[in-house]
């Protein structure tokens, strides 16, 4: 076997799995599209055999999906923004400043993520409904905070340790002022970093729903929650099809205007690689 022939068998593996994978991703995704679209499909037929929009229709009439699209769409921007407000700050004292307790602090974030999300949910709840917040916008806000803490500090944290210090010091001893040579110089560095974990805040808040179900119930009903009740309420693959699709579609909107400001380079540079 020549040295070609055993390199390509070497491949051979990782690209049979990298091709398993893909199939068992892109596999489920088409079948949803399909039935999208699909007004009749049986068995054995491989594709509908009666293709139409009449269950888009069904559902874009409904009055109740577009006021969950709007309470989603509404959310995601809130928490995204508030989490913009509150944890940014925090990741630059993080990155920037020593104090006691520093790191424990940070490592307190990871809490959230590694905690049963139902159990911690709970808990809040309780206080929640102290203040009256349950079944209220506020209080699902609060809620979704709860889980952009690790993206919105984890991420920046690393975007801002792995600025070239040296670029902000030549700033400075040209007469910038502080203000300045954050704006001009920090920011646009650690900028695509927190692009990053904005938009991954933005469509995880999107597609949030066990804090949303708990809290928000019964007044702030969101999209995944809505998709959730119409498939017990009525067993129509359609249905869940079509809102899978519109629950798509936002996240893939978001995704597209990234495209130019993110890359892998950069995310991995927000989180320390």
């Amino acid at each position: 076997m020549t040295g070609r022939s055993r390199s390509l068998a070497s491949l051979l593996p990782g690209v049979s799995l990298a091709g398993l994978l893909t199939l068992f991703i892109l596999v489920p995704i088409a079948a949803v599209f399909l039935w999208a679209f699909a007004e009749v499909w049986r068995y054995p037929s491989l594709i509908p055999t009666q293709w139409g929009l009449r269950f888009w229709s069904a559902m874009l009439s409904r009055a109740d999906v577009w006021t969950a699209l709007r309470t989603s769409l509404a959310l995601s921007a809130v928490v995204t923004a508030l989490s913009a407000l509150i944890c940014l700050p925090a990741a630059y004292a993080f990155a920037r400043l020593e104090f006691p307790g520093k790191s424990a602090l940070l490592l307190s974030f990871l809490a959230t993520q590694a905690f049963p999300k139902f159990g911690l949910y709970i808990a809040i709840a309780t206080i929640m409904y102290s203040f009256g917040l349950i079944g209220t916008f506020a209080g699902v806000v609060l809620i979704q905070l709860v889980n952009t803490l690790l993206l919105m500090i984890w991420i920046p944290v690393g975007a801002f340790q792995n600025i070239d210090r040296r670029l902000e010091e030549a700033a400075r001893d040209v007469g910038a002022s502080a203000a300045r040579t954050f704006f001009s110089i920090t920011l646009p560095q650690a900028g695509p970093a927190i692009g990053a974990a904005l938009l991954l805040t933005f469509v995880g808040t999107f597609y949030e729903t066990e804090g949303a179900f708990l809290i928000g119930a019964p007044h702030i009903r969101t999209m995944p929650i809505l998709m959730i009740s119409l498939i017990n309420n009525q067993l129509v693959v359609q249905y869940g099809a079509v809102l899978s699709v519109l629950l798509w579609v936002p996240s893939f909107i978001a995704l597209l205007l990234a495209r130019n400001i993110l890359s892998a380079r950069a995310i991995a540079g927000g989180l320390g690689g």
